[in-house]
């Protein structure tokens, strides 16, 4: 479709001069609370078993420089404080000072026993590296770690896989990233990266281990998403439990069309992932932007009955925020499109670890626990300076970006007033249309469009289902327009346009079922 010569040259006018006031802005700064050095790879596990006063605890391990081991902390007051409790270190090679559990730890702690481990054993799993004399990589061990008294101590229980070669060498044969759970029949599942199979044409596959004796030993090694042709790298698989019994895998696909983009999968079983060489699905926005490298997948009992489905990564392809601020979700269980939230940290980048394998955590308050590393700005190309941030954050998973939705004559343009620091730019006139399709469980909601003006004053339409609605307009106290209706929604997915008016437009979001804002007199 086309729209008239006159309000695209507004609104490129427009966009050109958003763009040159946001290129003037103050540099960037961190939102979080410091913890410590870290350069990246937080996990957080939360003790459910065990006496009541540990019940709660919440144990955080990471990546830090050097080789002291895996850090390991806890918090008693649902991760707004936290305490150093020890260095974890590699067992296994001890008196080799060129051995050390280094890398991407992984910390659960099981919620039903598997072989002799009980239910509340905690488990690490984390890659022991060993060195040569330069200090230099050349071999790895993912190794598994239990403790049965909350964490006060740990007792190696067995490799799960092991690689050699440097890192940066495309031709080594290396293994990373180990994901470790329980399934419901008690064995162990052990999800890592591997590149063994270059000479087989794959540069680098994920696969899993199953153990029938608590981790003790593994079993075969079985493929679940290897792509063909010695190019594309998938890696960094984490799996989390969805509440219709489902697992959901995401993982980032290195070198493929769309570099590091973001993919997710799922399994009734958490061992079939159907063909290995099919990617899964897309995790993407309408308007195109989706996540890049280093996801995170989780699910929370939030934004609906079917809850939502949240995913963090270090950054973003396809338009969007490039240094991975947001955060991914979907309130339909995977189907459909995904949209945008502002990230309860928002970490600086500069060196690719900022942001590597990021948590979130439900607290009881309804507020979501975010921890991630982030760059520091006297050195953030330096991912050795890196430092761990956290910070809790209530998050509302009923609004609709509107730089999420399908554009008809329309653009994103940065806006620090904007819902996520981004909004629409809708050009004049009918054709132009900002499209969002929106999971409902039916019935009658509210809506809410929250636009503004750019000195010209006109008003956005508003189209459900294809009706023409009639909305109510007003003001609201921080200065943007509102229009809000109520509306009659299908069961499942509904079309929600979101029409230009007289002039060109900003559109912030549309909610659903939101909280009203006051209005002024």
């Amino acid at each position: 479709m086309k729209i008239a010569t006159k309000p695209l040259a507004t609104l490129a006018l427009a966009v050109s001069l958003a763009c040159a006031v946001h290129a003037q802005e103050a540099p960037e700064r961190a939102v979080g609370k410091r913890l410590a050095d870290g350069t990246g790879y937080v996990s957080i596990a939360r003790v459910e078993h065990g006496s009541t006063q540990d019940r709660g605890r919440l144990l955080m391990v990471f990546e830090q420089n050097g080789m002291d081991g895996i850090p390991l902390w806890e918090s008693r007051d649902h991760g707004d404080t936290w305490h150093f409790l020890m260095n974890v270190t590699d067992q296994v090679h001890a008196s080799d000072k060129h051995w050390q559990l280094r890398w991407q730890p992984y910390i659960t702690e099981l919620e039903r026993a598997a072989g002799d481990l009980p239910a509340g054993t905690l488990v690490l799993s984390a890659n022991a590296t060993g060195n040569d004399a330069k200090g230099h990589v050349v071999t790895e061990d993912l190794q598994m770690y239990v403790s049965q008294d909350g964490g006060k101590t740990w007792r190696y229980r067995s490799s799960i896989v092991k690689g050699g070669g440097h890192p940066e060498d495309k031709d080594n044969k290396g293994v990373w990233e180990s994901n470790v759970h329980v399934l419901d029949d008690g064995r162990l599942v052990a999800y890592y990266s591997t590149e063994q199979h270059k000479a087989e044409g794959y540069n680098q596959l994920l696969a899993h281990k199953v153990s029938d004796d608590g981790g003790r030993h593994w079993g075969q090694e079985v493929r679940d998403v290897a792509i063909p042709g010695g190019v594309q790298r998938p890696g960094m698989a984490i799996v989390t439990r969805l509440p219709d019994k489902r697992y959901a895998m995401t993982y980032e696909n290195i070198d493929g069309p769309d570099n590091g983009q973001v993919f997710i999968k799922f399994s009734r079983d958490g061992l079939d992932w159907g063909d290995p060489q099919r990617h899964g699905e897309p995790v993407k926005t309408l308007s195109g932007f989706w996540p890049a490298a280093c996801p995170v997948v989780r699910w929370f009992p939030l934004g609906g009955p079917e809850g939502v489905i949240v995913i963090s990564a270090e950054r973003a392809g396809g338009g969007g925020d490039e240094g991975g601020r947001t955060l991914y979700w979907n309130n339909a269980s995977g189907r459909g499109p995904w949209w945008e939230v502002r990230a309860p940290v928002q970490k600086l980048t500069g060196n690719i670890h900022a942001g590597w394998t990021q948590e979130l955590l439900l607290r009881d308050d309804g507020s979501l626990l975010h921890v991630t590393s982030s760059s520091v700005p006297d050195a953030p190309t330096h991912a050795s300076r890196n430092e761990i941030l956290y910070r809790a954050a209530t998050l509302s998973f009923n609004r609709y970006e509107a730089e999420d939705a399908s554009f008809t004559g329309a653009v994103a343009v940065p806006d620090p007033k904007a819902s996520n620091l981004r909004k629409a730019r809708l050009g004049a006139g009918p054709q132009a249309r900002l499209r969002f399709v929106v999971n409902s469980t039916g019935g009658t909601h509210a809506l809410a469009v929250r636009y503004a003006d750019l000195g010209l004053a006109a008003q956005p339409a508003l189209v459900v289902n294809g009706a023409r609605a009639t909305p109510r307009a007003s003001d609201t106290p921080d200065g943007w327009h509102e229009i809000s209706v109520q509306a009659n929604l299908l069961p499942g997915f509904n079309t929600i346009d979101v029409d230009g008016g007289e002039h060109v437009l900003d559109i912030d979001y549309l909610e659903m079922d939101g909280q009203t804002p006051a209005r002024k007199p």
